[in-house]
């Protein structure tokens, strides 16, 4: 799991965030934007110390709760670009959108297509099968989909789940039809404390809005777990 703060700008790990990630291995990103004309030795010498030290406070709370944690402090030029090599170089799960969440009892599984599916099921049994956490798998159809489908859908996910160690009870499964699927997630997200979901494909309109994850977490302000999708060996 990737937990990426900008240690300098004031961003800490928010309320729940340890005993969130009490069952991940975890690598703690701390970066900081720099100008271009600003070299980034120049300002490792310069903030180095003073980043690493809120770094290594925030670690040591993650590793009280359980987690397995690594970090790294990296000073860039580009942190969309610092951001993807890291879940390249750790071959990261999921990347964490860090929001408060005082406990988490239950959580929104939002899942479209099947590509990547075990992903998912991987991460919600890692993090939530010792936690008696309740799952609820949600679907909003697509063009063409019957409920049926997405119902057999989200039952294939859940015997998965199930499999992984989850107890059936604690997992619900919910289909939905709407024209609007981040609208429907963002709602649905209200009455649950994190959200799961996976990696969107960037297009126009996500340049200009922001990803579908982002736009979650600005809505929902509860933690969004983005499952990554498996990258090429190359």
């Amino acid at each position: 799991m990737l937990v990426p703060l900008a240690v300098l700008e004031g961003e800490s790990l928010p309320n729940g965030t340890a005993e969130l990630l009490a069952n991940a291995r975890v690598v703690l990103l701390g970066y900081h934007v720099i100008p271009e004309q600003t070299a980034t030795e120049q300002a490792r010498e310069q903030f180095g110390e003073t980043a690493m030290s809120k770094l290594e406070e925030f670690a040591a709370a993650l590793a009280a709760a359980g987690a397995d944690v690594e970090t790294r402090l990296v000073f860039t030029h580009d942190e969309a670009t610092t951001i993807d090599r890291l879940i390249y170089e750790h071959d990261c799960l999921a990347v964490l959108v860090p929001n408060s969440a005082p406990q988490v009892d239950s959580v929104l599984v939002a899942l479209r297509g099947t590509v990547g599916i075990g992903r998912n099921t991987r991460l919600v049994a890692g993090l939530f099968a010792d936690a008696g956490v309740a799952v609820t798998l949600y679907h909003v159809s697509g063009e063409g989909e019957s409920p049926e489908d997405g119902e057999s859908f989200l039952g294939g996910v859940r015997s998965d789940l199930v499999e992984r160690g989850i107890a059936s009870d604690r997992i619900e499964t919910l289909v939905e039809d709407s024209d609007a699927p981040l609208d429907a997630i963002a709602d649905r997200a209200e009455s649950h404390d994190a959200v799961v979901m996976g990696e969107t494909d960037p297009s126009v309109t996500t340049f200009v809005f922001g990803m579908p994850s982002e736009q979650i977490a600005e809505r929902f302000l509860g933690p969004v777990l983005v499952v990554q999708r498996a990258r090429p060996e190359e």
